[in-house]
Order: structure tokens, then sequence, then C-alpha cells
């Protein structure tokens, strides 16, 4: 015997597959939608509908964007010079909190883990590489999580890049060692990004 609608179970399952909600939460949440107005209800559907298809990734630095190439890429005031490597897209929102970094980015979309089938061939290497080739980028920083699979990935791209003249820099570890960069404050990301190191 069925504790709940159909449909309602279907949310709940669906809604307990985001990141960080579990079955509580996804419960919590189902009923939340229930209770409101069909205008809110279809506001989130046609939100999550919206974000499908018109978002995509940028073709120059992986961002997420509506434009092609994305607002950061196109505008006149950034520094060309310097490329910043990061994760996810995520992480880019994080270091543009803090007001302190004007380059350009690159997303890996991802980090190296063999256990999770994460080669460099499924990340985000090649272009960056093809990007160093085409001249003009005198430092590149690698901003990657401080965690094991980060640090891996971070080795490996400085080393990918040894045979170019191009400064390999590193964020400080003002980042909490095990954290995401996402999470981080603005200060710690602006310490790190200010007491970065070469690799």
């Amino acid at each position: 015997m069925r504790m709940v609608a159909e449909p309602v179970e279907r949310l709940i399952d669906e809604l307990s597959r985001l990141p960080g909600v579990g079955p509580k939460t996804a419960a919590r949440l189902a009923f939340w939608l229930l209770k409101s107005s069909d205008e809110r209800a279809n506001a989130l559907a046609d939100a999550i509908r919206e974000v499908k298809q018109r978002v995509k990734h940028c073709s120059q630095c992986y961002n997420y964007t509506e434009s092609d190439p994305c607002a950061i890429c196109s505008s006149p005031s950034r520094d060309r010079s310097v490329v910043c490597v990061v994760e996810e897209p995520l992480d880019i929102r994080a270091i543009e909190r803090t007001h302190e970094y004007k380059g350009l980015y690159h997303v890996l979309l991802g980090h190296l883990s063999p256990l999770d089938n994460m080669t460099p061939d499924k990340l985000k290497l090649r272009e960056l590489e093809s990007r160093i080739k085409q001249g003009g980028i005198k430092e590149v920083i690698i901003a990657t999580d401080a965690t094991s699979e980060g640090n891996s990935t971070a080795f490996f791209i400085s080393r990918m890049l040894e045979p170019y003249d191009v400064k390999v820099t590193r964020l400080a570890h003002g980042l909490p060692v095990g954290g995401d960069l996402e999470y981080a404050d603005e200060v710690t990301i602006s310490r790190a990004l200010q007491g970065r190191q070469v690799m």
C-alpha cells in the first residue's frame, strides 16, 4: 500500500538525486512544492527547462553561458595574458566574488580521478594546451581544489606545460586542504590568489 501518491514519490526520488539532498530534505521540498501556488511551481519548472535549453559551455573557456563566447572571454577589460584553470564553472563564481582576479579562465570540467574513470582525455586539457600554443598567455594559475585529486591534476598540468614559455603558479594554500573552492569565503580566496606560487 502506497503511503503517498505515485507522482509525489517520483518527485521525492528525483529531488533526492540532487547533490546534498537526502531523502528527508527531498520529501520536505516535495511537500513544500505541493503546498505552493501553481505559479510558484510552474516558475520553478520553467526556470529548470530554460536553463537546460539556453545555457551551454563557452567554446573558449568552457564556463556556462547564454552567448558564445561568454561575457568574461569577450570582455575587453580582462587581462588576456593570464588564465586561471579551475575544475568547475561554479569555481569561477567563487573567484569572481573576490574582485581580485582580472584575467581569463579555463574550466577543466572535472579533475583527474582514475577510480572514477576521469582520465586526462576526459578533461579539457588538450584545449588548454591549444590556448597556450596560440601565444599571448604569460601565466597559468592553477586553482584546482586542495584535495588529492585536485593536487594530482595541478601536478599533471604543470608537467604538461613545461615545454612552453609560460609561468605556472598554484593558488596558495590559504584554502583548506580537502575543501572545495566553491565553499571558500572571499577573503580566503583573495589571500590564496595573492599568495600563489610558482610550481
